[in-house]
């Protein structure tokens, strides 16, 4: 399908049909920009639970002007439609899309999705954006996750300035990953928490992306204070719970500890405390569990690794 230059496109893509007879269809919209410039994706709710992303993309698309814009933009709010349908995280045969790339045109309905997705809006693009949240009650200070050692891909994530932009390991089965291996340079945008609206992580989000397109000189400039520039970590790590018990926790997202500052503590339900929680590592608050019951082993803090004074 052509798309004219200075115009923008709403697309189905078709992926399965319910047991009804009703299709299901990936919806995207193009913006194909009067001037040439680069083709950039950007998607949310690869898991169907993550809905920060889809506000993100819904205010950046509303906007831009196809008259002014440089380039193409293809997006993607909702990739997982029927996890996000069924407010879950996984398909319906509870397997992880994110874990599931480049996929297969005959494999299983994740592996479709992935083909599809590959196939049909990676293969056609050179930047990525792939907006996440925190997962299983957990909540993440908005941050990139990229391959710092790339130097567009780096200018990239200082550009989007995030609180924090963290080198992060690839995953097998990510769309990181597959993208990565078809050439593409792509960031990992964290924030906020499943199935919430958190301003805050759709702020910072929005601002992000819009910073990214100006960066790659598909708009102009964007028009605000010039930012802080993001505190770089190359590690990570979370703070585990020693004991079983109610989760008094007292550490914030973006907060600055030192290895063995006090987080919280774990108490029983009379509470009496059964054991202190403390930073494992000097670093910033980039993630936190919201649950109050925890098992011993559960994640409870997520600390990226600074070091030097940054």
């Amino acid at each position: 399908m052509r798309i004219r230059p200075g115009t923008i496109r709403n697309l189905e893509l078709p992926i399965t049909r319910l047991v009804t007879g009703s299709d299901v269809s990936l919806p995207v919209r193009v913006v194909h920009g009067r001037e040439d410039g680069p083709t950039v994706w950007l998607n949310a709710a690869i898991h169907g639970d993550e809905v920060v992303g889809i506000e993100v993309i819904r205010q950046v698309l509303s906007g831009l002007d196809p008259r002014t814009f440089r380039g193409t933009l293809v997006a993607v709010p909702i990739v997982n439609v029927l996890g996000f349908m069924a407010s879950d995280r996984y398909l319906p045969d509870r397997r992880d899309l994110n874990r599931s790339f480049p996929g297969s045109a005959r494999g299983s309905l994740a592996g479709r999705i992935a083909h599809l997705f590959m196939t049909e809006v990676v293969a056609k693009c050179e930047v990525g954006l792939d907006l996440h949240t925190g997962s299983d009650r957990r909540s993440n200070l908005p941050q990139i996750r990229a391959d710092l050692d790339d130097a567009l891909t780096r200018e990239l994530a200082e550009a989007f300035a995030a609180p924090v932009m963290l080198h992060a390991g690839i995953r097998d089965g990510s769309l990181r990953h597959a993208a990565r291996e078809r050439g593409a340079k792509v960031l990992l945008y964290e924030a906020g928490e499943s199935l919430r609206f958190d301003r805050y992580a759709i702020d910072a989000g929005v601002i992000g992306v819009r910073r990214v397109l100006a960066a790659l000189r598909m708009t102009d400039p964007v028009e605000e204070p010039t930012p802080d520039p993001s505190v770089e970590s190359r590690a990570s790590g979370w703070v585990r719970a020693r004991r079983t018990g109610i989760l008094d926790l007292d550490a914030t997202l973006g907060q600055r500890v030192t290895e063995g500052d006090r987080l919280g503590a774990l108490v029983d339900s009379f509470g009496k405390t059964l054991r202190l929680v403390h930073a494992s590592r000097t670093g910033i608050v980039i993630g936190r569990t919201e649950q109050v019951l925890v098992n011993s082993g559960d994640a409870l803090v997520h600390i990226a690794e600074v070091f030097g004074g940054d």
